[in-house]
């Protein structure tokens, strides 16, 4: 028995994930395909997304929809989420979640890296967005749409301004949204993880050092796992949360 909540209103509603093959991305992969979602997603990585649809399906639950995109290709992001939709029968859910958090020098940074941070960090989730509502107004039954900011954006570190400046944006992507199609039941909620401990995070900048004076400034002294950040995107999607939209969700174990 999962110790985890079931959204019964999850269950076969079509839900498609950016950057779904690893991190934060494969957890929420999994956690709406094990509420009975119809589950599809998009990314760089076929080999790691192929490891996850065969994890999922030994699990009993329908093989995830999936597609090698680069989402800074705004033609072939539309048409996947256009084809995922036909083929599942609508959009229910969409959740904006691929990101790239490469350090940079601000004095450094070339006009063409920075346009493709924006690219992938910012303007993807926009032009997703666009494609999901289009299909959420045309059902007359409006939907979710959950996109992934950080805490970053809130406290600013260095060496990172284009991907704090991107996050800062979905801030304000949200609220504009929310605002123009809640008439359509459509809602926009935002999610601002912390330090969430993926591959990528050990891989490249979780160091033991690190992590010490991470735990130094939270309240709660656990590490913050992929899963947490699915949690609440499955709340936020789910029929449970109707009446939220437009707001923005901390969790990051109280460093904010």
């Amino acid at each position: 028995m999962s110790r985890y909540a079931i959204y019964p209103s999850l269950s076969g509603v079509p839900v498609f994930i950016t950057g779904g093959a690893t991190g934060i991305g494969a957890a929420m992969v999994e956690a709406f395909a094990g509420q009975g979602a119809i589950v599809g997603h998009i990314d760089l990585a076929e080999d790691a997304a192929a490891e996850l649809g065969e994890a999922i399906a030994e699990a009993g639950h329908a093989r995830p929809w999936f597609r090698k995109v680069d989402v800074t290709d705004v033609a072939a992001l539309k048409g996947a989420i256009a084809d995922f939709a036909a083929q599942a029968g609508g959009l229910g859910v969409l959740v904006n979640n691929v990101a790239n958090d490469t350090r940079h020098d601000p004095l450094e940074t070339s006009e063409e890296s920075w346009r493709k941070c924006m690219a992938v960090n910012l303007d993807c989730a926009f032009f997703a967005s666009q494609q999901a509502i289009e299909l959420m107004r045309v059902s007359g039954k409006g939907g979710s749409i959950v996109n992934f900011s950080s805490i970053n954006a809130v406290l600013g570190p260095a060496n990172m301004p284009g991907y704090v400046t991107a996050k800062a944006g979905l801030l304000g992507m949200t609220k504009a949204l929310a605002r123009e199609y809640g008439v359509d039941k459509i809602r926009v909620n935002t999610i601002l993880p912390g330090w969430v401990v993926t591959q990528r995070q050990l891989d490249l900048w979780l160091t033991p050092e690190a992590e010490a004076e991470w735990m130094e400034q939270v309240c709660l002294k656990e590490r913050i796992e992929p899963r947490d950040s699915a949690n609440l995107a499955l709340f936020l999607a789910a029929d449970d949360s109707r009446m939220i939209t437009n707001q923005h969700f901390v969790i990051d174990g109280g460093r904010v």
